[in-house]
């Protein structure tokens, strides 16, 4: 239903000139129909050791993908080289969890709750150790992050429900530590983005939850409490996506929040929102001021240089439910100073369309520039591959 559509599209940034800097080139690394299905999440690591970019697709009930690079930016799809196991996939996470050296596979699934780890034998041979994983939970979101200052990567997962820490021994083998880690919620949790937030050298948490968001510092040991109110803007808005960055270049991490109506009607707005942090994770909203309008059902929004000049632009994708129609995705510029606006059609073309998940940046044809791989939920996943 969804032929394979793997496209670089050139598009030239707006200060330097008119005309694209990235250049579509159809059917272009993947054979035709290999990402037909729903794509949920996609990240990039070098599996193989070989030196470049590969990549892990997350599918919803449909097994993953392993998509190996030739070294130009051409993939292979790899599915003997790990357990293929069919889920409502929500989330990949790509880290060294057992310590060897080699980057591993986590996935976390949603409705039926599943879970999987997979240990890579450092030449993208990937095993079973699922085994390793306690819990099962509605799980949409999940990120890998050293809470305890052990030197491993913990797990923290966002769920329907209560939020989890499973704390890494080192070798890859995990226990539940929630209840002594996490202060109690109920949320819908549908995203998690760590970051030291308050500039004394630790893992912060920021969860985008579906009524009101929430920040989570960290006392240096793993232990999270709640942001003070007077720190941080509450709003009941619907989030999807929560990213950080120094948008601003003042030397601390910035939030964004990516915003829908999908579920939540009472909700005064989709607008997503931009939080600016004063180093001591105090944040002042500027959404006003710094971004476009917008009532975009925003279901995946981060942060890439699209123009190549240094600072933090953002991607920004719209969905409709239930509907298979691409919608544009938004390329918004940073002015360098945290301030956004549209990139111009000429820049950013409306044909750049599709219902964006999740987007994932490395340098896939080995030239030295950043490209864009673009996952999509209903259509055709893209490759905008940069020629700047």
């Amino acid at each position: 239903m969804r032929p394979t559509l793997l496209a670089t599209l050139l598009i030239a940034a707006p200060l330097v000139g008119a005309g694209p800097l990235y250049d579509l080139v159809p059917e272009a690394g993947l054979p035709p129909g290999l990402t037909a299905g729903l794509s949920m999440d996609v990240k990039s690591a070098d599996l193989d050791g070989d030196g470049d970019a590969d990549l892990v697709v997350a599918m919803e009930w449909a097994p993953h993908l392993i998509l190996l690079n030739d070294g130009e930016g051409r993939f292979v799809d790899a599915p003997d080289r790990s357990p293929r196991t069919t889920h409502d996939h929500e989330e990949a996470v790509l880290a060294d969890f057992d310590g060897d050296g080699h980057v591993d596979i986590l996935l976390v699934s949603e409705d039926d709750r599943a879970r999987e780890l997979y240990l890579n034998d450092g030449k993208a041979r990937f095993r079973d150790a699922s085994d390793r994983l306690p819990g099962r939970a509605v799980s949409n979101g999940a990120v890998a992050v050293d809470i305890d200052a052990d030197g491993d990567l913990d797990l923290v997962i966002a769920n329907a429900g209560a939020d989890e820490v499973l704390v890494n021994d080192g070798r890859g083998n995990f226990t539940d530590e929630s209840s002594t880690r996490l202060p109690a919620d109920t949320d819908v949790s549908q995203d998690v983005a760590a970051g030291d937030l308050d500039g004394d050298g630790d893992a912060d948490l920021v969860f985008g939850n579906e009524n009101g968001s929430r920040v989570l510092l960290n006392d240096g040991k793993g232990v999270f409490k709640a942001l003070a109110d007077d720190a941080w803007p509450a709003a009941t808005e619907e989030t999807r996506k929560a990213s950080l960055g120094d948008v601003d270049g003042d030397g601390d991490l910035d939030i964004h929040l990516a915003n829908v109506r999908f579920f939540q009607q009472q909700t005064p707005s989709a607008q997503d929102r931009l939080l600016l942090n004063d180093g001591k994770a105090r944040f002042t909203d500027a959404t006003a001021t710094h971004l476009p309008k917008d009532e975009d059902n925003t279901a995946h929004a981060a942060f890439h240089d699209l123009d190549g000049d240094g600072d933090l632009d953002i991607l920004a994708g719209h969905v409709v439910l239930g509907s298979p129609e691409p919608r544009p995705i938004r390329a918004l510029i940073n002015d360098g100073e945290g301030r956004y606006s549209a990139a111009s059609a000429e820049a950013w073309p409306a044909r750049i369309a599709g219902n964006l998940f999740d987007s994932a940046e490395a340098d896939f044809d080995g030239d030295g520039h950043a490209d864009l791989y673009l996952a999509m939920r209903i259509g055709s996943d893209l490759i905008l591959r940069a020629r700047r």
